[in-house]
Parts: C-alpha cells; structure tokens; sequence
C-alpha cells in the first residue's frame, strides 16, 4: 500500500482512533501524554504505520475522536508526519500548536505546515 499524503487532509474533518489518552504513560519511556493520540483509520504513513494524529484542544480523554484537520507536523529527520486535528471551528497559532506537542516533538526536528 503506498503511502497517504498527509497534505490531502487539511481543513477536511477526520476520525481519530486514539492509541494514548491524554494523562496515559508511554508504553517506553517515563513520560505521560498531555494531549490525547493517535492515528487515522485506513491510511498509512511513509513508515509503514497508519497516519498519526495529535488532537489538541480536548481537555479530556477519549478512544476516539472526530474534529478538523488544521495542520500537518513534517519532520526533517524522521518520515513519520503528524496530523493536528482539533474541534471543529477552533484555530490554534503554530506557536500554540508547538507549545502542546513539544512533549514529543521536542526529539525531531519537525515543522507545521498548513
């Protein structure tokens, strides 16, 4: 299966299934999740995975979730771009996007492209 091009989803709405709740603890590493994450459904990222999705301005849980694509992370030294995907009719800037995933970001070297 060829890879999704992670652009094509952009201001389109999405269904996230969320692999870490926001509060849960990564399956590796000593740290928790302070937003929830996940990946969308039927697609597949250059890595070989489906397409991963953070979902940022949800203060609570969830197994899923449903909202708007309003940015893609790109990253320069790892091929394994990120949705942003928020509730419809929210806008964040790139620097509050930054802000809420810098917890995993902060190991790449990566970029919001909208």
């Amino acid at each position: 299966m060829e890879a999704t091009d992670p652009m094509q989803f952009l201001g389109m709405p999405v269904k996230v299934v969320v692999d870490r709740a926001l509060g849960s603890t990564h399956p590796r590493y000593d740290w928790s999740y302070p937003v929830n994450y996940g990946h969308v459904p039927g697609t597949r990222s250059a890595d070989g995975a489906e397409l991963d999705a953070y979902v940022l301005a949800v203060g609570t849980s969830c197994a899923s979730f449903e909202g708007t694509c309003i940015a893609v992370v790109l990253r320069s030294n790892d091929d394994d771009p990120k949705l942003i995907v928020v509730p419809r009719g929210v806008t964040l800037s790139d620097e509050e996007i930054r802000i809420q995933i810098h917890f995993q970001e902060k190991f790449f070297q990566s970029r919001v492209v909208r």
